[in-house]
């Protein structure tokens, strides 16, 4: 008997070092990001890094198999886009993809899930078309739109008495939409537009926009564009004496990043939107501090969005015990998100992910105490005033 049980025992050893286990396929999610181009700073490698962190504290694996983050630069570049994606769906079996800028390549990659019945999340893209008419049932608009940008801030400033504005608008999907969306507040709250000029994405000199802008002598000239191009706008508006007299320069979209890299002499007393910021309450703080621990910076809201949007998402493919994007997508729409990012934040039948914003203000040198203290929250903008009203919406899936 005992040689039958070693012999046995022998068998079992052999066929286990002939066909060893097979390991479980990783559990695959995306990240699209601007790595090295104008909007580097607002999501690029520290977006990717969010996600990780993400990955991380979640445990490292759902569904019983370990995931996989996939990273890619898509250069502003909607072919390069679709491209990369494509191939991660294709090849990778690549569960979700997460973007963080560019509202052009965003809209390519909102068709392209829809047509493989995948879930892409929005974190750093601006356009209501993504929750308008061109909105997918595999879609989520996470951080902010240019609706939620343009609202708060253009209505602030409108309220003020500031009435007569002029823009300086990047001349692609995201600024147009931005720009659009500001003129109907301005417009609404019994302001005029007086003029309009349109430049390039990623522009260096932004010294004849300026000058239209300034001969204009609207009391607003608002920028709708975003990253570096925003940086050098401010930055040139300051050296031509823009923004200390009776003209004021209005960001509809700016990061702590720019705030940082632009430097508070130069960025001090604007006002503008934001989702979030690190030195908000406790919580932020201490998502804040354990970022800074990994990426020396202080995160982004669209950084800091990518990091709440994975965790939601992975935690609806484990409620519902698959992969499978309806089924997800059903959990993630009947859960609310409560966490350091956003307090009662909904996914809306169009996609859109409501919640509070924040009026901000771009702190002066003196007021300053550390690196990263760049702003102060002037007020909340609740999430039912802050986003356009879902019966609104243009996107047919809204019911």
């Amino acid at each position: 008997m005992k040689t039958t049980v070693l012999r046995t025992c022998a068998l079992a050893c052999l066929a286990t070092l002939c066909h060893p286990a097979v390991a479980e396929e990783p559990f695959r999610i995306g990240a699209l990001v601007d790595m090295t181009g104008v909007y580097s700073g607002i999501g690029g490698p520290g977006g990717v890094a969010a996600v990780k962190m993400a990955v991380q504290d979640f445990g490292g694996k759902v569904l019983g198999r370990p995931i996989e983050v996939l990273s890619a630069d898509y250069q502003n570049k909607v072919d390069v886009s679709a491209t990369r994606a494509r191939e991660w769906y294709d090849r990778n079996n690549v569960e979700m993809i997460i973007e963080s800028t560019d509202s052009a390549s965003a809209l390519a990659l909102q068709k392209l899930g829809a047509s493989k019945k995948k879930i892409t999340i929005f974190a750093g893209s601006a356009t209501t078309e993504l929750t308008g008419k061109q909105c997918s049932p595999y879609g989520v608009h996470y951080v902010y739109n240019t609706y939620a940008l343009a609202n708060g801030t253009a209505r602030a400033i409108v309220e003020e008495g500031k009435k007569d504005w002029f823009f300086v608008t990047a001349d692609y999907a995201f600024g147009h939409s931005l720009e659009a969306n500001a003129v109907a507040v301005v417009e609404q709250a019994g302001g005029k537009v007086s003029g309009k000029v349109r430049h390039p994405l990623a522009a260096s000199d932004f010294a004849s926009f300026l000058l239209q802008a300034q001969s204009s002598k609207a009391q607003v000239i608002a920028l709708a564009n975003a990253g570096r191009d925003t940086q050098n706008a401010v930055r040139q508006a300051a050296e031509f004496g823009l923004g200390t007299g009776k003209q004021v320069v209005a960001p509809l979209l700016i990061f702590d990043s720019d705030l940082k890299g632009m430097g508070l002499k130069a960025s001090q007393g604007l006002q503008f939107t934001t989702a979030f910021y690190w030195d908000y309450n406790d919580e932020t703080r201490a998502f804040g501090k354990k970022y800074f621990a990994q990426t020396k910076a202080m995160p982004t809201m669209v950084q800091a969005g990518m990091y709440s949007a994975v965790i939601h998402y992975l935690k609806a493919v484990q409620a519902v015990g698959s992969a499978d994007a309806d089924k997800v997508m059903a959990k993630m729409r009947e859960t609310p998100v409560n966490d350091f990012f956003a307090k009662g934040g909904r996914i809306q039948a169009n996609g859109q992910m409501v919640h509070d914003m924040y009026l901000a203000e771009a702190k002066g040198p003196a007021e300053s105490k550390g690196e990263w203290d760049l702003m102060k929250i002037r007020k909340v903008i609740p999430k039912d005033k802050a986003f356009e009203p879902l019966a609104q919406s243009a996107c047919p899936l809204k019911g």
